[in-house]
C-alpha cells in the first residue's frame, strides 16, 4: 500500500513460525523480511509460498530464492507434499517448512513479524458493496479531535490530506499489517481501514483486532460472498462494536450470529429503528434537506443515556452521504461522545476527493467531481446534483479506453437522459482509438447531433464552465481524484479537480 516496506523487524525461524509448524532445519535463520509475492523479495526474507486460485507460491520459489529468500514457509497440497518440498528445499538449497493452510494463516504470521500493530492501536474496519473509502475518509476527519487517526482505503494511505497511492500488493495479509506497522510509526492511534470484498476472501485482514466493524450495505452487489461479512463478525480479534445499515434489510442477518457481548449501533435515514432488531445505540434522521452546496440533517439518537436530537449544515451532497454521515455518528457516540461535539465534528468534514466532490456554488456555478465509473454511478450522480441545483446541468465525461467498450453506449444513454448539456471528451483512452471510444458513447445517445465533443479533457471542462450560469450545475465525470491521464504511450499529469479549481478562477475574474 505504501511506497516502501518497512525492515526494522529481525526474528529467528524457529520463533516466527512457533505455534504454526515445527521448524527441523534452518532453526536459526534469522528473517529480516516476508513476502507473499516474489517480486517483493529482498535478501533476508521468508518467502510465504501460499496456495491460491491462481496458482501456488512454490511455482515461484526459485525466483525468490534469486531475489534472496533465506527460507521458505509453503503450504502443502497434493502436489506439494511433504517429499516434494524436501526435495524443492535441497535443489533450492533453502530450508522449507511446511505450514498446513498457510494462505489462511499468513495474516497471523505477519501480524507477529511486525510486532501486532492493531493491538497497539483502535482499527476500524468497513466493509460492504459500496461507500467503504468515503465512509474511512470522513470518519478519519471525525477523529482527527479525539486521536490521530489514519486511512487506509482505495484513495490511498496515510493521514487525511497526506496519503500514498496503493500499490500492487496492496490487499495482501503482508502489505497490510506492514502498512499498519508504519502508520503506528508515524503516531497513529486509530486507522479507518476500507475491508474489500476481495480483502476478506483472501483472509488478509484475519488477524487483525477491529475495534469496529462498520458495515455500509450487502445488497446492491459488489460482493461476491455476504457470508465473509457475517465471518468477520464472528471472529475479528477484540471486536467491540459492530455499526450496522438499518436501511439494508440483509444487515439483519448479521445480527443473528453476532456474540451478544459485542454491542450494536445501528443508522438509518429513517426516524425509528426496524422493529426486532437488536441495538444498544440508533442513529436516525427526522429530515433531510438538501441544500445548494450541503445537507441539512435533523439527527435523532438513542442509546443507554436516553434519547437526544440536534441539527447540523455538512458541506457534502447527495444522500449517500447522509447515510454515510450518520455512521460517523454511530461510531462516534460507541466510543462515548455525545451528539451535540458529534454532530459539531460534521461541520468541519471535507469530502472525499474526487468522490462527489463539489466547487464552487455561492456565486458561481455549482461544481461536482466523481469517478462515476459506471452507467449506475453516473446515474446516481446525476440524479444527486439534480437534487442540489435549480438551474441547468451540464456533464462532462468519457469513458476510459481498453476497457468493457459495452458501456460506453449504456453511459451516453444515461448521460443524455439526466443532462441538459453534454460535452463527451477523453478519459485515459490509452492504447484505444479516442475517436472510436467517442463514437461508441454516441451511439447510445437518442440526440447525439446535440452533443458537443472536445476530446482535450481541460478545454471540455473550461468549455462547460463558459456555458453554465450562476444557477447551474456541472458535473466532471470519470476520473475522480486521479493525477494523470493515459494517452497510450504518453502519460501526462492531468487533475480534474485541478482543472475545475482554474476554470472556477477563470469563470469569477471574466464577470468582474
Amino acid at each position: 500500500m505504501m511506497a516502501l516496506r518497512s525492515r526494522s523487524h529481525a526474528w529467528r525461524l524457529v520463533d516466527l513460525l512457533a505455534g504454526f509448524a515445527g521448524v527441523d532445519t534452518g532453526a536459526d535463520v534469522v528473517v529480516g523480511d516476508i513476502a507473499l509475492d516474489s517480486r517483493d523479495v529482498v535478501p533476508g526474507t521468508l518467502f510465504l509460498a501460499c496456495c491460491g486460485t491462481a496458482g501456488h507460491g512454490m511455482a515461484c520459489a526459485e525466483h525468490a530464492r534469486e531475489r534472496g529468500a533465506v527460507a521458505i514457509a509453503a503450504e502443502p497440497t497434493r502436489e506439494w507434499n511433504q517429499l516434494a518440498l524436501t526435495q524443492a528445499a535441497a535443489q533450492l538449497g533453502l530450508p522449507i517448512v511446511a505450514v498446513p493452510g498457510l494462505a489462511s494463516r499468513a495474516s497471523a504470521v505477519a501480524d507477529r513479524f511486525y510486532g501486532e500493530p492493531s493491538a497497539w492501536m483502535d482499527v476500524i474496519g468497513i466493509t460492504g458493496a459500496s461507500g467503504k473509502a468515503s465512509l474511512g475518509h470522513l470518519l478519519a476527519q471525525t477523529l482527527a479531535a479525539q486521536t490521530r487517526c489514519a486511512i487506509v482505503g482505495a484513495i490511498g494511505v496515510g493521514f487525511p490530506g497526506d496519503l500514498a497511492p496503493i500499490t500492487h500488493s496492496s490487499t495482501d495479509a503482508v502489505t497490510l499489517q506492514d502498512t499498519l506497522a508504519r502508520l503506528r510509526a508515524r503516531g497513529a492511534q486509530a486507522v479507518t481501514m476500507a475491508l474489500s470484498p476481495q480483502m476478506l476472501a483472501q483472509g488478509s485482514a484475519a488477524a487483525l483486532r477491529l475495534s469496529h466493524a462498520i458495515v455500509t450495505n450487502l445488497a446492491g452487489g459488489g460482493l461476491d460472498d455476504p457470508g465473509a461479512v457475517k465471518r468477520l463478525l464472528a471472529c475479528a480479534p477484540g471486536l467491540r462494536w459492530a455499526v450496522l445499515n438499518a436501511e439494508d434489510p440483509s444487515c439483519a442477518d448479521l445480527l443473528a450470529g453476532l456474540d451478544p457481548g459485542i454491542g450494536v449501533a445501528l443508522f438509518g435515514l429513517s426516524p425509528r429503528p426496524p422493529a426486532g432488531w437488536r441495538h444498544d445505540l440508533w442513529v436516525g434522521l427526522s429530515a433531510l434537506t438538501a441544500l445548494r452546496r450541503g445537507l441539512r440533517l435533523q439527527v435523532l439518537t438513542e442509546g443507554p443515556d436516553g434519547a437526544d436530537t440536534g441539527e447540523v449544515e455538512v458541506g457534502l451532497l447527495g444522500t449517500f452521504s447522509a447515510a454515510n454521515l450518520l455512521a460517523v455518528v454511530a461510531t462516534l457516540r460507541s466510543r462515548g461522545l455525545a451528539l451535540a461535539p458529534a454532530l459539531h465534528t460534521l461541520t468541519k468534514v471535507q469530502a472525499v476527493p474526487g468522490r462527489m466532490e463539489c466547487f464552487g456554488g455561492e456565486d458561481a456555478p455549482l461544481v461536482a467531481v466523481d469517478s462515476a465509473p459506471s452507467p449506475d454511478a453516473l446515474e446516481r450522480v446525476i440524479g444527486t446534483l439534480r437534487r442540489h441545483g435549480g438551474g441547468r446541468l451540464i456533464t462532462v465525461f468519457g469513458c476510459g479506453g481498453e476497457r468493457d467498450a459495452g458501456q460506453r453506449p449504456l453511459m451516453g444513454a444515461v448521460a443524455e437522459a439526466g443532462s441538459d448539456l453534454v460535452i463527451v471528451t477523453d478519459n485515459n483512452p490509452g492504447g484505444e482509438d479516442g475517436n472510436t471510444i467517442v463514437s461508441e458513447i454516441l451511439g447510445g445517445m437518442r440526440h447525439p447531433e446535440r452533443v458537443r465533443v472536445e476530446r482535450q479533457r481541460g478545454l471540455a471542462i473550461r468549455i462547460a464552465l463558459t456555458l453554465a450560469g450562476c444557477a447551474d450545475s456541472v458535473l466532471v465525470a470519470g476520473k475522480g481524484h486521479e493525477t494523470t491521464q493515459d494517452l497510450g504511450e504518453l502519460k501526462v499529469r492531468f487533475s480534474d479537480r485541478a482543472q475545475v479549481v482554474q476554470a472556477l478562477r477563470e469563470w469569477t475574474e471574466g464577470r468582474r
